[in-house]
């Protein structure tokens, strides 16, 4: 094609496209995140361009692909500024450099003692703010292992840390895009729909910019569910656990495997025979889980850090609270009853009922292919997400991906309504504004239940 009918065919994705690259601009290196009117202004226009590029290039899949680079780019020398996360990040892997356990110590044990660890300690321990650096680490072995390459090629420039880690989580995500459509080819789905994904500005902003792991979390589990449906069941165990090894969130899925290994050859004549293979291979599916989970752990293991890390992982049910949705129905409740925050039993209670729905899930639910699959994972992943006591942005990252694979729509909505949640530093004691709590749920709430009304995926054949 000539540069002229190029130019003439794509004249108004090119307008959009170069709009947007100004508007990630504007993002990456011009914004503070309590200018909410310009937060809410730029996320809006790119979240429109980005629904609009698709839907006019989506035949256009090496187009799109070169937008995914380009867009994240952006974002290459700018410093995170809706999170600051990464400055623990930086400091675990120098920690571990410096030959510390990092699930060992807090930051603050070592600043409140006039100790500087690390190169860098009393700038990271300032950038991570009190409250992160008074909780032990709860980031898993492999998440660690990306901390460490920050600090082997970046040891004493935050910036250079940034850059290795951005590009980390671009390769990732790079990942995510090649085995998403390989996946969607396999499950005979239009191989676009993967950019609903790559192409999203809260993924491209919260993974690439804000530097939130769940992209490498999820380019294991992604692979892991494409080697399921190949049936190489025993390497998807094994990328399954380096999922789990990144972030914690996939341990969730755990039991909807049950359904996934039952669904084999359920209408042969041998059926007894099938169903002790199956059973063999469940249960060999979650050794190898299992085994090579703890394998990942084994460098760090102690007592200690099995009690510190128990109750830092505790915390997110029992202590922290953020953009919840019916956690904060229960928690009124609680106020009305009691006359105080009733948090620890209401996060006990919400954590027994989600591991309760999800074995509901495993065994009623009808699992015959792989989107009915992945449409299950979806389902128990929103369920605990509307109950949680936390509900960061990048969360939702996950529903993202998973929703591609399924006729769902509400997870993208929600990847729109969810900016809302950052109104709450906008404040000088970042105090959330229930009322955009409740309009951001209302909304994801109502798409949510049109979309079990009237879609088909966990029922159809």
């Amino acid at each position: 094609m000539q540069v002229s009918q190029f130019l003439k065919i794509y004249k108004f994705p090119l307008l959009l496209v170069f709009s947007s690259v100004l508007f990630y601009g504007a993002f990456a290196y011009n914004l503070e995140r309590t200018d909410s009117i310009k937060l809410l202004m730029l996320y809006t226009a790119l979240f429109v361009s980005f629904y609009k590029i698709i839907q006019l290039t989506k035949h256009n899949l090496q187009f799109l692909t070169w937008l995914a680079f380009g867009f994240r780019a952006v974002f290459i020398l700018a410093i995170p500024n809706l999170s600051q996360d990464f400055y623990r990040f930086i400091w675990d892997g120098r920690m571990i450099l410096e030959g510390f356990n990092p699930y060992l110590y807090t930051p603050e044990s070592f600043i409140t003692n006039g100790e500087f660890p690390v190169a860098q300690a009393q700038e990271l321990y300032n950038g991570m703010g009190a409250l992160n650096a008074s909780h032990f680490t709860n980031y898993p072995p492999l998440n660690q292992l990306c901390f460490i390459f920050a600090g082997l090629f970046a040891g004493k420039s935050i910036l250079g840390s940034v850059v290795v880690l951005r590009l980390l989580i671009i390769a990732a995500d790079f990942g995510i895009l090649y085995f998403g459509k390989k996946l969607l080819t396999q499950l005979h789905l239009p191989a676009h729909l993967i950019f609903w994904y790559i192409l999203n500005p809260f993924i491209i902003i919260e993974l690439t910019g804000n530097l939130h792991f769940e992209g490498i979390m999820l380019f294991f589990l992604i692979w892991s569910l494409y080697l399921l449906d190949k049936e190489k069941w025993m390497l998807a165990a094994f990328v399954f656990a380096c999922s789990i090894s990144v972030k914690l969130i996939p341990l969730l899925f755990l039991p909807l495997f049950f359904k996934w290994f039952r669904k084999e050859n359920v209408d042969t004549t041998e059926k007894l025979k099938s169903a002790q293979n199956n059973w063999l291979k469940l249960l060999a599916f979650y050794g190898i889980v299992g085994i090579s989970t703890i394998c990942f752990f084994l460098p760090f293991y102690s007592t200690e850090f099995l009690n510190n890390y128990a109750n830092t992982v505790a915390l997110w049910f029992q202590n922290f609270e953020f953009n919840a949705s019916l956690y904060y129905i229960f928690r009124e409740l609680g106020f009305w009853l009691s006359g105080y925050n009733q948090i620890a039993v209401i996060g006990k209670a919400t954590a027994i009922f989600i591991f309760l729905f999800v074995l509901g899930l495993a065994y009623f639910r009808k699992v015959n292919h792989s989107k009915q699959f992945i449409a299950t994972m979806l389902i128990a992943l929103t369920v605990y997400y509307f109950t949680a006591t936390t509900v960061h942005p990048w969360y939702v990252a996950t529903l993202v991906l998973l929703g591609v694979f399924t006729n769902y729509r509400f997870q993208l909505l929600w990847s729109f309504m969810i900016i809302f949640s950052y109104l709450a530093y906008s404040n000088t004691d970042n105090s959330e504004n229930l009322w955009i709590i409740a309009l951001e749920y209302t909304v994801v709430f109502g798409v949510f239940l049109h979309d079990i009304y009237n879609r088909s995926d966990l029922n159809s054949n």
